[in-house]
């Protein structure tokens, strides 16, 4: 273990449960152990858990960082199993986390919104990037050159991820109900293919998987619209923040080493993506150097709520949420911005 990493994750875990006790339910409780200076205190200190579970996804390039260089396991040491579990999307990833079968996961703003307005306990913890990583994608030689012209159509988008959500924003934007589109419910791997194969006439891409079709497949973008598309939210689920605050910090912390390497090492950062993701490193690139804003503010606040504010009525209006209230109610409880405001990359160890 890493004593000098686990005394000060332990002071600033400590004050993180002080601050909890005044947010909203479920944000997190004190831990057991107080902070100390003495040493063979620290020594025989204890993290909350023995264990750890996070996701990684090829459209959380810090996740696939954090991974790769393995600081979690440095930091933790042999006191924490860590267990990494791939998200195929935000879907993936909620419905994990809403299974607890992870701690924290990667998502989409509007999916991690989705979630918990139909009752998952989930909070975002922290923000990883500000992508443009969803449009509207259609086939090389496509005849289809505007929105309007999706109306009576098959369209390939995975329900519960930003894809759809650009898919909804678009379609309103143009004047052209949902109903008039065929909606193929399709994970995102699935939805290139079906795509490319012409078995639908357009696809709500997510990158990586988007610029690989454009670069193998000839596949263009019909629509693209930076406003359309959320941030990316790192949540964790509210039992975990309540039982493992120390750990959620950890884990926030490594994100903010993680950030700071991927802007400081673009090109290594793309390799790392290329080879998760099976995808050419030029594409790659491409993904994290015009697609992906790494420089951020990572903690969860008022430019996210804006964000939000507008999506929400779009899932009332599409049924994927029954009532305006519970988006509301959503939107006071989901932004948790105690971990990011604490981060501190320098407890991480390389």
């Amino acid at each position: 273990m890493k004593i000098r990493t686990l005394a000060s994750i332990t002071a600033a875990s400590a004050a993180v449960a002080l601050m909890l006790g005044g947010c909203a339910a479920g944000e997190g409780s004190s831990l057991e152990a107080e902070p100390t200076t003495d040493t063979d205190a620290v020594q025989s200190a204890t993290w909350s858990s023995d264990t750890l579970t996070l996701d990684f996804a090829t459209y959380n390039p810090l996740s696939l960082v954090i991974k790769e260089q393995g600081w979690l396991e440095a930091t933790l040491g042999d006191d924490v199993a860590v267990t990494w579990v791939q998200s195929a999307g935000s879907n993936k990833a909620n419905e994990a986390l809403r299974a607890g079968a992870i701690d924290v996961g990667s998502t989409a703003g509007s999916a991690a919104l989705l979630a918990r307005a139909n009752g998952s306990p989930i909070q975002t913890v922290a923000i990883y990037t500000q992508p443009e990583w969803a449009a509207i994608v259609v086939p090389a030689g496509s005849e289809i050159t505007s929105v309007e012209q999706l109306a009576g159509r098959s369209v390939a988008a995975t329900k519960g991820t930003d894809p759809y959500f650009f898919l909804l924003q678009a379609l309103e934007a143009h004047g052209v109900p949902l109903d008039a589109v065929e909606v193929q419910n399709l994970q995102h791997a699935d939805g290139k293919a079906a795509l490319e194969a012409g078995a639908v006439q357009a696809w709500a891409g997510l990158d990586p998987l988007m610029a690989a079709s454009e670069a193998t497949a000839g596949s263009t973008l019909l629509y693209r619209n930076i406003d359309f598309n959320t941030y990316g939210f790192l949540n964790a689920t509210e039992a975990f923040l309540k039982a493992s605050p120390d750990l959620a910090q950890v884990v926030v912390d490594a994100f903010e080493k993680a950030r700071a390497w991927a802007i400081e090492n673009p090109e290594e950062t793309a390799a790392i993506l290329a080879e998760v993701a099976a995808i050419d490193p030029a594409v790659a690139t491409a993904v994290i150097t015009e697609r992906t804003n790494l420089e951020v503010d990572p903690v969860p606040g008022d430019a996210q709520r804006a964000v939000l504010e507008i999506v929400g009525p779009i899932f009332v209006e599409s049924g994927d949420v029954s009532s305006q209230e519970l988006i509301d109610d959503a939107l006071t409880v989901l932004l948790n911005d105690t971990f990011a405001t604490r981060a501190d990359p320098s407890r991480i160890a390389d």
